[in-house]
């Protein structure tokens, strides 16, 4: 089994670690390790800083909720060619924070928090804030589980408007911004993915997108897409765009 992830302090790692140098793992993180996890003197460790570097450490100690670990050697994620940012509608149920959750997973660099004119949960006030939290503490989560160095940026809240500017901005750096919808002509099986950039994949709420957030998201440069015959929800789409894309790119 890959040894467990977990975050140190930014700055707690550095690309020039020497072998045998030891790294403090404390806070709520240390507490899970001993804690939870149960985690042992000798055993493997990975140390990530949530900026690309991850220190293959051992533990060398544990106290109440902190351990000391010794690091072997410390390696840095390569940033890829493309991302991938998912343009998330609000959904109920807790159905994007499931997509959050697996699209985490997947290898999404960045989700952006969209409040759709169908969406029928409403982040305002304090809840907006709070309710973003748990969006990065469920993409946390899901780095430290799929063994990521990077957890996915989670953006503030965006409206229409907005979404069209960040949509307008990625197309004019080169990139490519997809709209995934049920009734349009083009396959995403078929679309042509650049070799450098960003690829933004927009995903409606249950509801789906309305017509005007569709013409503003076209006239913005994005292309519409399908993905097949069936129709998903709001929690799987994403994710199922996704790995078609990443199948295509990274994973090659």
């Amino acid at each position: 089994m890959t040894a467990h992830l977990y975050f140190v302090a930014p700055g707690a790692l550095s690309d020039d670690m020497a072998p045998g140098a030891p790294v403090v793992l404390a806070g709520d993180e240390g507490r899970h390790a001993v804690t939870v996890k149960r985690m042992g003197v000798g055993e493997q460790i990975l140390l990530a800083d949530g900026e690309g570097l991850v220190a293959h450490a051992v533990v060398a100690a544990t106290t109440k909720g902190e351990l000391t670990a010794h690091v072997r050697e410390v390696t840095r994620e390569t940033p890829p060619a493309v991302t991938f940012t998912l343009v998330q509608a609000l959904a109920k149920g807790d159905r994007d924070l499931q997509a959050v959750e697996a699209s985490t997973e997947l290898g999404v660099d960045a989700v952006v928090p969209w409040q759709a004119e169908r969406s029928i949960v409403q982040w305002k006030g304090e809840r907006a804030e709070k309710a973003r939290r748990k969006w990065v503490a469920q993409a946390e989560a899901a780095t430290k589980q799929s063994r990521r160095a990077t957890p996915p940026r989670i953006s503030d809240l965006v409206t229409k408007n907005a979404a069209a500017q960040a949509i307008s901005a990625t197309v004019a750096e080169g990139g490519l911004a997809l709209v995934l919808h049920e009734d349009a002509e083009a396959s995403l099986a078929q679309v042509e993915l650049p070799s450098a950039g960003d690829v933004m994949l927009v995903v409606g709420p249950e509801g789906g997108i309305t017509p005007a957030e569709l013409d503003a998201f076209v006239a913005a440069g994005a292309t519409p897409v399908r993905m097949g015959a069936t129709v998903l929800r709001s929690s799987s789409a994403g994710p199922a765009a996704l790995a078609a894309l990443l199948a295509r790119s990274r994973w090659v």
